[in-house]
């Protein structure tokens, strides 16, 4: 999923150019879209896996990302590429909390740091590899390309999903209960709203995100009411669950919001194109491939609490260094980015292994379904109050005022991340309710 989500905008100018459409109106069809499907999605495609079997859940959701993949390649409009994209959002939306929850419910407790820590690395792979692939298809066989790029994966992801099948824990009989279709709609008329308004400005914004906070009271009203919601709260009151979702969304909104914040700093002090960006911005996912492997086992060695901790001051110090150290060159930002890098994925892997160890076997879809959301919804509020401190003024010592003013944001939600790192189980009190 990284992969097909960065992958797509390195062609966003040649499909302008082929079908005479304008770049703004086109990266809200095939890109906004793709972020607003994948979130709103994620939490009924995890329940889905509850209800269908999470091997069964995963094969669906590839055939759906396979669909829209097809579809992509053979379409000639911006309508038809804008549906290819949704219909690859919603296939991941399966596809990603299934996998995770096959991870929880697979693997036992003790060896689930090192897998959550092997699949961040590879998602953050796929997302640094993305542009560089997606550039080279484009060049050598056309932008519908990267669409049909996609299938031959697919192939191999749905032939390794059966490696090693046990069958052991296939739902015992068919659910008979119905699925809750009004809750789902209900959290997506929410966090649509939500979104929309986090990525907009002025009153209208507010307003949105106004709406989409009232329209949730509907929503929580109704999964209290319903048999077998997409959302079951309880979930909430487990202490580890909630803290792991927490570290998550609040380190996720430190990265997002840098990503997004640091071209437009360097752009502006020392005329650097987004290509320059891109190669300093390596160092940092460099760090993250790296490092993510190391994390998940260092977590299954020592517990989740102390590698999440000291991921956390990792990224806090390399904020720090950015604040203190002047930005007389790109360079000088190297080390910073290198353990901001280092300190995400050693939080994350043991934040997501401890979340999802600490949600019941039968729930460990939706478990997944919430915990990418809260990924998602950190980042876009990263993005949102990035709008509200920076501004398009070209002025040197603004645009440092605004950068340092962005990296005091960034600084505060990673201490809130620390705080939290402290609710997750050291050794020896590896949670692991429905072994």
């Amino acid at each position: 999923m990284p992969l097909n989500s960065t992958m797509v905008a390195v062609a966003l100018p040649n499909i302008s150019r082929e079908l005479d459409a304008h770049p703004a109106m086109l990266t809200q069809a095939l890109v906004a879209s793709y972020l607003l499907t994948s979130i709103v999605l994620q939490s009924p495609g995890g329940k889905l896996g509850d209800r269908l079997g999470h091997r069964r859940a995963l094969a669906l959701g590839q055939g759906v990302l396979a669909s829209g993949a097809c579809l992509g390649f053979f379409a000639a409009s911006v309508p038809l590429l804008a549906m290819a994209r949704v219909l690859m959002a919603a296939g991941g939306a399966i596809v990603v909390p299934s996998a995770a929850a096959l991870l929880r419910t697979e693997l036992p407790v003790e060896r689930r740091g090192r897998a959550f820590g092997a699949f961040g690395a590879v998602m953050a792979l796929a997302a640094a590899l993305g542009p560089i692939v997606g550039g080279e298809i484009v060049r050598r066989f056309g932008w519908p390309s990267i669409f049909l790029a996609n299938v031959p994966v697919l192939a191999l992801s749905a032939g390794l999903a059966f490696v090693g099948v046990s069958g052991k824990h296939a739902p015992a009989q068919a659910e008979t209960r119905p699925f809750d279709l009004l809750g789902s709609a209900l959290l997506g008329i929410s966090l649509t709203l939500v979104v929309l308004g986090l990525r907009g400005h002025g009153q209208t914004a507010a307003l949105l995100v106004v709406l989409g906070v009232v329209s949730f009271v509907p929503f929580v009203s109704w999964e209290r009411r319903v048999s077998d919601p997409v959302i079951d709260f309880s979930l909430f009151s487990r202490k580890v669950f909630t803290a792991g979702c927490l570290v998550i969304a609040l380190q996720n909104l430190a990265l997002y919001a840098l990503i997004f914040e640091l071209p437009h700093t360097l752009e502006r002090i020392f005329a650097m194109d987004a290509r320059a960006t891109g190669r300093l911005l390596v160092f940092m996912m460099a760090a993250m491939v790296v490092t993510s492997p190391l994390a998940g086992r260092l977590a299954d060695r020592f517990g989740s609490r102390p590698i999440a901790a000291l991921g956390s001051l990792s990224s806090i110090g390399g904020v720090v260094l950015m604040l203190v150290r002047p930005l007389d060159t790109p360079g000088s930002l190297i080390v910073s980015l290198i353990l901001l890098g280092a300190g995400l994925a050693l939080a994350s892997a043991p934040a997501q292994s401890a979340s999802m160890s600490a949600a019941p076997r039968e729930m460990s879809g939706m478990a997944a379904g919430l915990s990418s959301t809260m990924r998602y919804v950190g980042g876009i509020a990263g993005v949102a109050v990035l709008g509200l401190v920076m501004t398009d003024d070209p002025d040197r010592v603004t645009v440092l005022a605004q950068h340092h003013a962005a990296l005091r944001i960034f600084l505060v939600s990673l201490v809130l991340s620390l705080g939290c790192t402290l609710l997750l189980p050291s050794k020896g009190r590896l949670v692991n309710p429905a072994t």
